[in-house]
């Protein structure tokens, strides 16, 4: 398969300053578990293997995508730079930009991810929102840093595990349902205290209730798509996609200025 082909472009309403791709597990060298473009280097997989698929994804990229040792948390980080040679990660789970070039990334393997921009193409931004980030705000705390108004925002779900596997038990819907009781509309009785939740609906409830009203994707499901996607959930041992956004370049000399 032709590398870039193995990519997945968001279908959604962004501005032509803004670019977006979503990762599949086909295209790259790992074998075993993580076969085949495993983009995690904290999963078991091999690192030359991590490093020569995270090499192959930054050759179409405008730069090295900023990645983040994400915890399941709601800290957000600005990217004001690309990240220095040798540098760990930011500990966060979520990240922004308003720099042109600079490329936000998350990675997941049944979580959520949630690509968001703004109408004028000046800034962006990506998520990782598993159920505990997204019950404790990952999103709000994500607009809030990209400080535009709510209704300018154009959100994209990408890949997650969906609505007719996610089961969970009593204490997250109860979570949830604390936080706003509308959530029950993405929960159904599954077993004695067990629930099947609706991961993308959550999220869009969530969106709605800030304002953005330009929510699109949320139909795929990792869980259900062993050839397209990783899923923790299905599979246990695996690799990682990842959902990358950017604002793009006029030049190459313009990534990395504040």
């Amino acid at each position: 398969m032709k590398f870039e082909s193995s990519m997945l472009s968001p279908h959604w309403d962004a501005p032509a300053s803004v670019g977006a791709l979503l990762t599949t597990r086909q295209g790259g060298v790992s074998a075993g578990p993580w076969a085949s473009f495993n983009l995690a280097s904290h999963v078991g997989d091999d690192p030359e293997a991590v490093a020569a698929n995270r090499a192959r994804l930054a050759a179409v990229l405008p730069s090295e995508p900023c990645w983040l040792e994400q915890v399941h948390g709601v800290d957000v980080v600005v990217l004001s730079a690309p990240p220095a040679p040798g540098s760990s990660p930011p500990r966060a789970d979520a990240a922004v930009t308003r720099v042109p070039g600079l490329v936000c990334a998350v990675l997941t393997a049944d979580c959520l991810p949630i690509l968001l921009c703004d109408a004028a193409g000046t800034v962006v931004g990506a998520a990782h929102a598993g159920w505990r980030g997204l019950c404790a705000g990952v999103i709000e705390r994500t607009l809030a840093a990209m400080d535009c108004p709510a209704g300018q925002v154009c959100a994209y779900l990408g890949p997650a595990i969906g609505p007719r596997h996610f089961e969970v038990g009593d204490e997250v819907r109860a979570a949830f349902l604390a936080a706003d009781p509308c959530a029950a509309t993405a929960f159904v009785a599954h077993a004695p205290g067990k629930w099947l939740a609706d991961l993308p609906e959550l999220a869009r409830q969530r969106l709605a209730a800030l304002g953005v009203s330009a929510i699109f994707g949320g139909d795929e499901c990792t869980f259900s798509d062993a050839e397209r996607f990783y899923s923790y959930r299905r599979d246990g041992v695996c690799g990682r996609l990842a959902a990358l956004i950017w604002l793009r370049p006029s030049t190459a000399a313009e990534v990395g200025k504040p």
